[in-house]
This record gives C-alpha cells, structure tokens and sequence, in this order.
C-alpha cells in the first residue's frame, strides 16, 4: 500500500490543482499519470447546472465515440419473434424475452453491460425496473435502448456507444476511453462527448450550465478543464 500511495503521489506532482487545463494538456496529464500496470480507464466527470429532481431538468442521452470505449460490451436485448432473429445476427450476446427475466431475478444473473428492448417487450422488462434501475440497466427510449431499430442499436453500442445522465448531484460520469488510445484520440471522443450534453441542455436550465469538468485516469488525480471554453 505504501508503494502505491508513493507512486500516487509523483503523478499527482505533475497536476496542479488550482489551475483549469485546456481538454487537449487535461487529456495528455490524464494519459501521462496512468500509471498502473494496467491500461487505465480515461473518465470524465461533467458538473451541471441543473436540478435533477426535476423531471423538465434531466439531462440523458447516449453518443458514440468516434474511436469507441476500448472496451467491448455485452448487449443483453429482449425481444421476440424476427425482432428477436434480427438481433442475434447483429451480435447480440444474449436475446429472450420471459426466460432472461427470470434468470436475472432467480440466479441474480447480470453477465451483460447493457439492455436494449424493443418498446412492445417493455411490460415485461418492467418487472425488472427493481433490480436492473438502480444499476444504470435500464431500457430508456432517450438513450436509444427502447428501439424496433435493434440491429441499429447494437451496432451503436457495439462500435462505442456511451450513455450519460445525471447522478443525484447532477454529475455526469462517463467514459471517454483508454489511457493506451493517446491524447488525440481521447480529445476526439472528448469534443463529441461535450458537444452532445451541451446540445442536451433543458430549457428550464437556468444560470451557468457547465459548472466544472474534471478528466482523470481510473487510478489518477483529477485534471480540471476550463468549462467557459463549452458553455456556448
């Protein structure tokens, strides 16, 4: 523990904390103390002006990155018949309808990163709203996973697909790549990430939008970005 909380801290030497970074030096300070053994996760944390508890407030969608997440997702879709068909020749890795439900409620089964569901499946997925809401598996027609489109969908999801949304104290948490993808890649899915909650902003949002926009690696310190820069 010693030796990692030592390592922590010359990365952390290299950030300064009371200074806001344009997103491309944010981006390559993020890649430069990923230092773990591992390839890092590149997150970012987005603040909002916003009130979640508000439902004309909410701020939700999806975006592909153009050079995806570096991680591939496993897409559970529920659907029937040819939808169900459709779906398996996209590449989904699990399709059912009845049968899924009830090995996620007996076996407590959750070996999949996301649902998609078609809008006529959702009666039965409802009955899953307990256990899949408070992980973030929930179908949302917002977020395009409650679509007839499946084989769009998946293809989405597949090439690098994200979802963003609101936590309780309307933060968005969001992946944007890995360490190993560089600081041009990572600038990229960075600037259609900001375009699209930007884009997203609610009508009833009153007063600045972008509070503060922080980027780091899965086990490195916070690189604040200037939020002026994509308030427009």
């Amino acid at each position: 523990m010693a030796k990692k909380g030592k390592r922590y801290a010359e990365v952390s030497a290299k950030v300064d904390r009371s200074v806001y970074y344009d997103a491309s030096q944010a981006l390559q300070l993020s890649v430069d103390t990923a230092a773990a053994k591992f390839d890092e996760t590149i997150e970012a944390h987005i603040k909002l002006g916003v009130d979640s508890r508000h439902a004309d407030q909410q701020v939700r969608g999806a975006v592909v990155l153009p050079h995806g997440t570096g991680k591939t997702k496993r897409v559970l879709v529920f659907a029937k018949g040819e939808k169900a068909k459709e779906a398996e020749a996209a590449g989904a890795d699990f399709v059912g309808a009845d049968e899924l439900v009830k090995k996620i409620q007996g076996e407590n089964w959750f070996e999949f990163d996301i649902v998609v569901a078609t809008p006529d499946m959702m009666g039965v997925v409802g009955r899953l709203g307990r256990v899949l809401g408070p992980k973030g598996l929930m179908p949302n027609p917002k977020s395009g996973t409650v679509t007839f489109d499946v084989a769009k969908a998946i293809e989405e999801i597949k090439a690098g697909k994200v979802e963003y949304r609101l936590d309780k104290t309307n933060i968005i948490h969001t992946t944007i790549g890995k360490a190993s993808f560089g600081q041009e890649k990572l600038f990229d899915n960075f600037k259609v990430l900001m375009e699209a909650i930007v884009k997203a902003k609610p009508s009833a949002a009153k007063g600045q939008y972008l509070k503060s926009i922080t980027v780091s690696s899965t086990m490195g310190p916070g690189v604040k970005i200037n939020p002026v820069k994509y308030a427009d």
